[in-house]
């Protein structure tokens, strides 16, 4: 297949990740790439202690912190008592390599005009469920990766390609 010659941007990875479901993808999927996991020192709930053991489990960093260092780590209040800095993951650079590794038709969702990291998080949530191979958007007026989009996502901004390229028509006109 011949598609439209063009620049790829595929956006950094998140420096940080926030939130149960983001932070326990990376430690199954990646679980090299978590430098530490701050966690809340007052929550103590099952759900945090289960989390804290697979984390132990794991083999990850764990730091004890308040709410404060918490909400100014993850940039929201909404971090539900845990937050890890992680390493930037290797990045798929071009549709190309996606589709290559697909045997059987691709599913590729595109979107135009998604600027709200919520909606992307929902999106790639939703691209993750329905087994998409990639998530495609323009390079330019999209909103990129970030540690609101992975929490949103819960999880599947670690396992979905999110690619920006330029001239989006061209590449819905291939695909």
């Amino acid at each position: 297949m011949v598609r439209p010659a063009g620049s790829y941007h595929a956006p950094m990875s998140t420096k940080v990740l926030f939130g149960f479901h983001a932070v326990t993808v990376r430690l199954k999927t990646a679980p090299e790439s978590v430098v530490e996991i701050h966690v809340d020192a007052t929550r103590r709930d099952a759900r945090m202690r289960q989390f804290v053991e697979r984390a132990q489990a794991a083999g990850a960093k764990l730091v004890d912190s308040d709410d404060q260092r918490l909400i100014r780590l993850a940039g929201s209040p909404r971090h539900q008592g845990v937050v890890a800095r992680v390493t930037p993951l290797a990045t798929v650079h071009s549709l190309d390599d996606v589709l290559d590794a697909v045997t059987g038709a691709p599913l590729v969702l595109v979107l135009d005009g998604v600027t709200d990291p919520h909606n992307l998080g929902a999106c790639l949530r939703v691209a993750d469920g329905a087994g998409a191979h990639a998530v495609v958007a323009p390079k330019d007026h999209a909103v990129g990766l970030n540690a609101t989009v992975a929490k949103v996502a819960s999880g599947a901004a670690e396992t979905v390609p999110y690619l920006m390229v330029s001239y989006l028509a061209r590449w819905v006109y291939v695909l």
